[in-house]
């Protein structure tokens, strides 16, 4: 059985199998029968609030046959404390497999061992391994491939995106260049891990100079709210706009997993200049995780 958890755990050949047939489902959506899901109902379990996540799986799952439950923490026992492989257990009985979008990693890991059904991580604190999936498939779309690249992310180094980049990059040679300052760069620890060919510094200009892509996230993430006022004057050096763009290569992609804030992370005119090649790589959300989930159940 197949569990999506984690780009760390996803072997490079499966990365290259998703992305592969990501750009079969774009081509062929609204033109194939295949229907590989038929007769599953699949649950998706959100404990965090979500657009494009949310639409993208179940309009997602609807094409490839399948039937969806969707359940909020509220709504069920999860969110009175029951514990987590009981839920799993529960719903392992009852559903083809579950899309799980909560706080801690361990949660998804819990369910997973637990349920005894296809599992996938739809992000956690620790990871986001669809979005950069669907990253990576626009930036071979727009640019031909991840070989030789230099993806540069700007901004708080130490979140789920971020680490996910980490990973991709350990997973597939190219150059990570992480632009964050000091108290928002990822641990030591998992750079060491990941023995990629990862740079983490806090020059921002030297990380964007001849970069390929540009990514930015959001500086104050779902549970972080607490610390906004802190987090946007730490990170306000760190914003995305025209004179880091001209640093980039020629024809750099700019690209932001949304939702965006401009004059924060990213400014208004960057971002409508870029706005094609941000809610591509939006919209490629949803290919990649039929990819994704038709991997799942081969």
């Amino acid at each position: 059985m197949k569990h999506l958890l984690s780009i760390e755990k996803l072997a490079r050949t499966d990365i290259e199998t998703i992305l592969a047939d990501a750009a079969v489902m774009k081509r062929e959506r609204g033109h194939s029968s295949r229907r590989p899901l038929a007769g599953q109902i699949w649950a998706l379990v959100f404990a965090k609030s979500s657009t494009r996540t949310r639409v993208s799986f179940e309009v997602g799952l609807r094409e490839l046959g399948a039937d969806v439950l969707f359940l909020s923490a509220r709504e069920i026992q999860l969110g009175r404390g029951e514990p987590i492989k009981d839920t799993a257990r529960v719903l392992g009985r009852m559903v083809g497999g579950a899309v799980i979008r909560t706080f801690a990693q361990a949660e998804v890991e819990e369910f997973a061992h637990y349920a005894g059904i296809p599992i996938i991580n739809a992000l956690t604190d620790d990871e986001h391994p669809c979005q950069i999936l669907a990253d990576m498939f626009t930036i071979t779309e727009r640019a031909g491939g991840m070989d030789g690249k230099v993806v540069t992310f700007v901004g708080d180094g130490a979140c789920n995106v971020a680490a996910s980049w980490i990973w991709a990059a350990a997973k597939l040679g190219f150059e990570l260049r992480i632009a964050a300052p000091r108290g928002y760069q990822p641990a030591p620890e998992m750079i060491a891990r990941a023995a990629g060919r990862i740079v983490v510094t806090e020059d921002v200009q030297a990380a964007a100079r001849g970069a390929d892509v540009l990514y930015t996230d959001v500086w104050v993430s779902m549970g972080k709210e607490d610390e906004q006022e802190r987090r946007l004057s730490d990170l306000a050096g760190y914003q995305v706009n025209a004179g880091l763009v001209q640093l980039a290569g020629p024809g750099a992609l700019v690209m932001h997993c949304l939702p965006a804030y401009r004059g924060k992370e990213i400014d208004e005119a960057t971002l409508e200049a870029n706005a094609d090649t941000i809610f591509t790589q939006a919209e490629n959300r949803l290919h990649v995780q039929k990819a994704i989930l038709d991997w799942m159940v081969r």
